[in-house]
């Protein structure tokens, strides 16, 4: 798992819109990095429900939330109009296969897909919280929340 205080490493993927989006373009913002392991799965659907549930409260602490996944953009968008998501980005790691995972050390080799993983990056790109959670449980989001209320009173 990447290292807290590391910069995070550089990402440019396409979103379920075909739209590039890369870590530069985020800078002066934290980033939540939410990996699943695969599109279509309940977990995975919950997790990704709790980021498009939670947006408005993720913009009033400077956060963007990210759904990270290797899934192809195809399949992030057809999955993310059956779950009506409309203000969270969910980006295709698909090629090269899990590469971002890789760099932030939570992909898994022998399965071909991500941990199930939060990576929060501050807002001058460092990690500052880094956690992987059973591919079978939801991550906890009250702990993320809490983690950025906590970064609004330092």
């Amino acid at each position: 798992m990447i290292e807290i205080g590391e910069r995070a490493p550089h990402f440019s993927l396409r979103d379920q819109n075909g739209k590039i989006a890369k870590l530069a373009d985020f800078k002066g913002r934290r980033i939540l990095l939410s990996f699943r392991p695969l599109a279509w799965t309940a977990v995975c659907h919950d997790q990704m429900m709790l980021l498009e549930g939670n947006h408005l409260r993720f913009d009033e602490l400077n956060t963007i939330a990210l759904g990270i996944g290797v899934d192809s953009v195809p399949s992030n968008k057809a999955w993310a109009e059956e779950m009506d998501i409309t203000n969270t980005r969910l980006l295709s790691d698909f090629w090269p296969h899990g590469e971002v995972a890789g760099a932030y050390d939570v992909f898994r080799d022998a399965e071909g897909f991500s941990e199930r993983a939060n990576i929060i990056i501050d807002e001058d790109q460092r990690v500052v919280f880094a956690r992987v959670y059973p591919t079978s449980q939801l991550p906890d989001f009250d702990e993320i929340m809490e983690f950025l209320e906590d970064m609004d009173q330092e």
